[in-house]
C-alpha cells in the first residue's frame, strides 16, 4: 500500500512514482515557486497539470487536499517523522523543502528570520499587488469606467519596486550572495508584472535597475529556466 492511498487527490491524477513528491500545479507566479523550488534542490517529485480551463482547481479531489482551491498543492509521502505530509500555500511550501534539504536558507537564526521577513513582504505585498493590477491592467478590470482602482494598485506597485530596488543595492541577492526562497518567491512575481501583464511601462519598470539586474540574474539560472516551464501545459 503507497503512503499516497489516502489521498483522494490522487484519484484524479494517479502518481506513476509514488515515492516521490506530488505537486499539483500550473506554471503561474505562485505555481512556478514550487517547481522552481524542487528543481534548486533536486528533490525528486512528480509534476500534475491543473487547469484553470476545465475548474480542476474546483474538484473534489482538488478541495479535498486544498480547500483554498488555489494552486500550487504539494504531497511529500516521506513527511516529517515517517509521515506523509500535504502542504497548501505556495509561502509554506518554500519553507518546507528549504528546511527538508538544506537549501535556500541561511543557516544563521537571523539570516534566517530576515529571509523570511522578505518572503513575507512578497506573500502579503507583491503577490497580491501585482495581480491586482494585473486585473485592473490586462484582464477584465482594464474595461472598468472608474480608473480610480487601476491607479491604486499602479501606486503601490511602484511602491514596492522602490523597496525592493533600494534593498537590492550592493546586494547580488535579496540576502546578499545567498540565493533564497525569498528569492525564488519575488521574481516570478516581477517577471510576470512586466511580461505576461504587460506592464513595465506604467508603473515605470525602468526607474528599479537594480530589480532588473537581479531578475535578469534570477531567470538566467537553469533551474528557474526549467521551473517556469513546469507542468508542462498540453
Amino acid at each position: 500500500m503507497s503512503a499516497l492511498d489516502s489521498f483522494p487527490i490522487t484519484k484524479k491524477w494517479p502518481a506513476r512514482y509514488p515515492d516521490r513528491l506530488q505537486l499539483y500545479s500550473l506554471p503561474t507566479p505562485n505555481g512556478v515557486k514550487a517547481s522552481i523550488a524542487l528543481e534548486e534542490t533536486g528533490l525528486p517529485y512528480e509534476a500534475h497539470l491543473v487547469r484553470f480551463d476545465t475548474n480542476d482547481q474546483f474538484s473534489p479531489e482538488f478541495l479535498s487536499l486544498n480547500p483554498n482551491n488555489k494552486i500550487p498543492a504539494l504531497i511529500d509521502p516521506n513527511g516529517p517523522d515517517g509521515k506523509p505530509l500535504a502542504l497548501w500555500e505556495s509561502g509554506a511550501m518554500l519553507v518546507y523543502l528549504a528546511s527538508k534539504t538544506g537549501q535556500l536558507m541561511p543557516t544563521g537564526t537571523s539570516e534566517r528570520y530576515e529571509t523570511l521577513q522578505w518572503l513575507m513582504f512578497q506573500m502579503g505585498g507583491i503577490g497580491p499587488m501585482f495581480g491586482q493590477l494585473g486585473f485592473f491592467h490586462k484582464f477584465a478590470g482594464k474595461d472598468y469606467e472608474d480608473k480610480r482602482p487601476r491607479e491604486r494598485y499602479v501606486n503601490e506597485s511602484k511602491r514596492l519596486l522602490a523597496v525592493l530596488n533600494q534593498h537590492l543595492k550592493g546586494r547580488r541577492w535579496i540576502m546578499g550572495d545567498q540565493y533564497t526562497i525569498a528569492d525564488i518567491a519575488t521574481f516570478p512575481w516581477v517577471r510576470n508584472l512586466v511580461g505576461f501583464y504587460g506592464a513595465r511601462e506604467i508603473v515605470g519598470f525602468d526607474e528599479f535597475p537594480e530589480v532588473q539586474r537581479v531578475l535578469d540574474a534570477f531567470v538566467a539560472r537553469p533551474a528557474v529556466q526549467r521551473g517556469l516551464t513546469i507542468p508542462a501545459r498540453d
